[in-house]
């Protein structure tokens, strides 16, 4: 299997750094020098790649409008934002549009490379599953997880899903009841190395919530168990 990796980023000396460290990964690396060329090769692609490496802040289009477009495109891929420290607003409303992750410039080749490894073994685990004719599905309550085909139904109705949320919804369904904290999350979903900021999975969870909830802003699912975490609640 490919590793297939598309990196937009319109400073050159970043671009070469990244594309120099996936490539030493094993990463097959197509690279774009702003937003458009970075839509127009994942096209000519017929988007054969596995994720997706996006600077917030580019030319032509940023990061942020080219995650929402490759998010239209497809569901399971993975992207992974770069910003700045100063762009805190910008972490968010990039995992609101879709992101999976984000990594905080200036960082080193070792914290991309991990990022990045974790979410291709997420990407690479449903894969196989779907091409073993994976079937199980996990129900609750309305809700049915297919674990063949990443997807969530509500009363028969499909919700896309990114790899992010659908682990985090695979890891609600297998605890079903229990409050879980928000470091147990992180470490079930983004997995033991990773280095980021725990308010990644409130972030998650509040996309979650706006795509599951009948009331959003009064959540009776995916329910908050202050001072700790989430739990998952069905009738």
């Amino acid at each position: 299997m490919m590793k297939n990796i598309l990196v937009a980023e319109d400073e050159n000396a970043i671009r070469d750094f990244v594309v120099i460290n996936l490539e030493r990964a094993g990463y097959n690396v197509t690279e774009a020098e702003n937003g458009a060329v970075a839509l127009k090769k994942y096209d000519e692609a017929n988007g054969d790649f596995d994720i997706a490496v996006l600077d917030i802040m580019m030319p032509e289009l940023d990061g942020l409008s080219v995650c929402k477009e490759l998010r239209k495109r497809n569901g399971n891929l993975g992207i992974i934002m770069l910003t700045a420290k100063t762009q805190e607003m910008d972490k968010v409303t990039g995992l609101m549009h879709g992101a999976d992750d984000y990594v905080t410039k200036p960082f080193s080749p070792m914290e991309l490379v991990a990022r990045v490894d974790a979410l291709y073994r997420r990407i690479a685990i449903a894969e196989m599953r779907s091409e073993n004719n994976f079937k199980e599905e996990i129900k609750s309550g309305d809700f049915t997880l297919n674990l063949k085909h990443h997807s969530l139904k509500k009363s028969g109705r499909r919700i896309d899903l990114t790899q992010v949320e659908f682990q985090i919804m695979e890891y609600f369904f297998s605890n079903p009841g229990t409050a879980l904290d928000r470091s147990a999350i992180l470490k079930y979903v983004w997995g033991d190395q990773y280095v980021g900021e725990e308010k990644i999975v409130d972030v998650n969870i509040r996309r979650l919530r706006m795509k599951i909830e009948d009331n959003p802003s009064a959540p009776k699912y995916i329910v908050t168990v202050w001072g700790l975490g989430y739990k998952w609640e069905v009738n």
